[in-house]
Parts: structure tokens; C-alpha cells; sequence
């Protein structure tokens, strides 16, 4: 039975404005559409949603021309580069938002948890808005409250539970918003990147509350996440989306093997850094990274053997800080840290911008596409460790064969590859 159905979806925003933005544009749209009844002539304009680059045209399409179907109880991921549309998608299913054009149809109450304090009212407590939010799903009290042990246990919120939620953590705030959208028996199940903001602990938790929910309760998921190893491990199939279109439909597997193989292909060789795309946690950033760029000739092409080089460009916003250490990582696309850098304590240079060079040597990854992080900080023994700066997802690059000159193939994985820390590396200040 089809749980979900997407017929000819698309969105249209215009940058910067509500509506078309000027009163003859609306008296236009009234005239074309109700009056003459022809097609919406702003539908005719726009462009791709290519975040990174400005173009012509005042319209972008969010989505475009979405067409797919999601069967009762299946899971299904759905992910992308950031700006992809995922989040658009999902808001049109959970009715945040219409579509500009299709038609959506789904069986069943919709349970969405699409960003931090969804659906809460923050003068309401936690008890409070657990009702609510079963009322808007069309329960009664009764029901609620039958389920409402269970999702404060789960939340592990009771402490908090009759205190407003305008005082509850991100973190407490997700526990509570997740714990409600899965325990009040919904058809559907609706999870933006939300899990994120929650501890290592919730997220595996959440993770087979899901799995409950699908495989025993016969439930449908959407789920979006940029961890491809929960993905993996939650959803039998992928969906990737591309500048608002569908890329690829298939097994999950196939789906984020797609999906890496596109983001080395489709990465810069040089990246500015900026929060939405490579920052997570709010640091000080005395020190921050303001770019990064990897020096090999060929990045989709490197060898076992070869050096990975990296050049860094460093602000420092703070002149009192003399002294730092600065580390990497290279982690694969089911978000494990194969391998792992730290410098000894650096001098900083005495100006305002900097650059690091990075050769990482005898480096041992094995074949597969990996995501380069970036930390700086300072380790002091009496104080501990200081992150001045951390970025994620900055570079990507490919390990393709084991040896370069020879371009000698993989036959299998040998022990001892990645999973390590590195300390062959030269560092290069200028």
C-alpha cells in the first residue's frame, strides 16, 4: 500500500522578497491565472538552487519536477548536499509549507520533528506541549495519556517535565520533540537533521526507536542525515537529491555510494569556510579557519602511498594568542575516523591571516572517499585542551589505488590501514 506519493512537486522562492515582491508582479499573476486562466508566467523563470554561486534570476527552485512513491513501512533516506532541497521536501509533506506546483498525497497522521522545538510552545511546559501536540495529531486525552510515562522516560526529561521548554537545552528540547513524534502512534514519521544536536548516547537510541517503529509497528520513516552511517543502518533506500531534483533512487548502499562518489567529483579544490556548511559547534575562535585547500594535483585519484597535502589559511582574532596546535582528520562516509593528526605546539605568526601547510606521510587509508576535519586549539598540561576552532566536511578527497607509480588496484582490505593516529607530518607556516 503507498504510504507517501510525490506527482510533478515543485517549489519556487523569489530571493529576498515575500510574495513576487511588487504590486504589479501580483496584479500580473491575478490576471494570468484567475482571470485569463493561463499557466503562472513566473513559473516560466527561475533558476537551479546553487547556493555557492550568484546568478541571474531573482527565482530559484527549491524543488523541481519531484516524482516518487514510499510504500507503508518503508524507511527511506533521503540526503544531499546542504541547499539540495531535503529539508524543503519534507516541510511540504508536513504542510510547514505548499508546494508551487504537484500534488502530494499521504495515508495517515503525519508526525514531523524538522528543526529544534518544532511544534513546542515555549511558555508551555514539557507536559503541557506533550499534550498539545497529541491533540493536534488528533488523539484524545485518554490516549495521551496512556503514552505519556513512556515519553517522559524516554525523553529522560522528567526532572524538567512541568518546567516551560523556553528553558530546556537544544538537546532536551530534541529528546522531548523526538520522543513525542515517535510515541504517539503516527503513520508516518518525519526526522530532519534534528538528532544531530543530541548526545552520542540519544542518537543510538533514537536510531532503534526507529527501527521499532518501522519494522515492528509497520510504520512509515522519512529520515534526513547528513551521518551516512545511520542511514545506512536505519533505511533499506536511498534517495539523493541534486540543486532540487532527484539524482538517484534506489538501495541505500547504492544511494550514499552515489552520493560520495558525486561530492569528491563535484568539490572544489579550494574552499572558503563558513558556518552553515563546515561549523556545528560555537567555539571562541581566536584562531579560525577562514580556508582550506588541498595541494595534490589529483584528488580523485590518490594512492596509499602518496602524500596528502593540505594548505590552511588561519585568522587570528585574537593577537594575545602565541601558541597552537592544529590536527586533522580523515574520516570515511559512514562518519568513522580512520586516521588522525596532531602537531606539536606552533608558534603563531605575528599578523592577522596565516597559512599552514600540511604533508601528511605514510597515511595507510584504504580505498574509499573520505571528508577532511579540521581542529585548532592549544593543549596546555594543567588546563587541558582548548578548541579555538573546529570545521567538518571541509575537503573531500578519493584513495584510488595503493600505489602510485605502479596504479596498482586493491584486492582487499589489509590489516593495519587507517583507524590510526599519524605522527609523519611536516608543517610549514608562512
Amino acid at each position: 500500500m503507498t504510504a507517501i506519493e510525490f506527482e510533478n512537486i515543485s517549489k519556487q522562492y523569489r530571493l529576498g522578497l515575500v510574495s513576487t515582491g511588487t504590486l504589479s508582479h501580483d496584479l500580473n499573476r491575478f490576471w494570468q491565472t484567475k482571470v485569463l486562466r493561463r499557466e503562472d508566467p513566473y513559473l516560466k523563470v527561475g533558476e537551479v538552487n546553487d547556493r555557492a554561486h550568484k546568478g541571474d534570476s531573482e527565482y530559484v527552485w527549491a524543488l523541481k519536477d519531484i516524482n516518487f512513491k514510499v510504500e507503508q513501512g518503508d524507511v527511506v533516506g533521503i540526503i544531499g548536499r546542504n541547499g539540495a532541497g531535503k529539508s524543503t521536501l519534507l516541510k511540504l509533506l508536513s504542510r510547514v509549507t505548499a508546494p508551487t506546483t504537484g500534488t502530494i498525497r499521504a495515508r495517515g497522521r503525519i508526525a514531523s520533528l524538522l528543526e529544534v522545538g518544532t511544534g513546542f510552545h515555549p511558555e508551555m511546559t514539557g507536559r503541557e506541549n506533550i499534550y498539545m501536540n497529541g491533540a493536534i495529531m488528533g488523539m484524545s486525552r485518554a490516549e495521551i495519556t496512556r503514552k505519556l510515562d513512556e515519553i517522559v522516560d524516554f525523553s529522560g526529561c522528567e526532572r524538567y517535565l512541568d518546567t516551560p521548554v523556553k528553558r530546556y537545552s537544544s538537546g532536551m528540547t530534541v529528546r522531548l520533540g523526538f520522543a513525542i513524534a515517535a510515541h504517539l502512534e503516527p503513520e508516518i514519521l518525519v526526522v530532519d537533521e534534528v538528532l544531530a544536536v543530541g548526545d552520542a548516547e540519544f542518537q543510538k537510541k533514537a536510531i532503534g526507536k526507529m527501527q521499532d517503529v518501522s519494522r515492528g509497528e509497520g510504520r512509515t520513516v522519512l529520515f534526513v542525515s547528513h551521518n551516512m552511517g545511520a542511514v545506512k543502518n536505519l533505511c533499506k533506500r536511498g534517495i539523493v537529491l541534486n540543486q532540487g531534483q532527484v539524482a538517484f533512487d534506489g538501495a541505500v548502499e547504492e544511494a550514499i555510494n552515489y552520493y560520495t562518489d558525486s561530492n569528491v567529483k563535484n568539490c572544489e579544490r579550494k574552499v572558503l569556510i563558513n558556518d552553515r556548511d563546515h561549523r556545528d559547534i560555537k567555539l571562541p575562535k581566536d584562531l579560525e579557519f577562514v580556508e582550506a585547500e588541498m595541494l595534490n594535483p589529483d584528488i580523485e585519484h590518490l594512492a596509499t602511498d602518496e602524500p596528502l597535502q593540505f594548505r590552511v589559511k588561519i585568522k587570528r582574532n585574537n593577537p594575545s594568542i602565541k601558541k597552537f596546535t592544529i590536527g586533522t582528520h580523515a574520516v570515511n562516509m559512514s562518519g568513522n575516523c580512520e586516521s588522525t593528526t596532531a602537531s606539536p605546539i606552533l608558534n603563531a605568526p605575528d599578523k592577522a591571516f596565516f597559512n599552514i601547510k600540511l604533508t601528511i606521510k605514510n597515511h595507510t587509508l584504504a580505498k574509499g572517499n573520505y571528508k577532511i576535519y579540521f581542529n585548532i586549539g592549544i593543549k596546555d598540561v594543567s588546563h587541558g585542551t582548548t578548541d579555538y576552532d573546529i570545521v567538518k566536511n571541509v575537503l573531500f578527497c578519493q584513495i584510488f589505488y595503493k600505489n602510485k607509480n605502479t596504479q596498482e588496484a586493491y584486492s582487499g582490505w589489509q590489516k593495519g590501514w587507517g583507524n590510526h593516529y599519524i605522527d609523519s607530518v611536516e608543517y610549514k607556516l608562512d
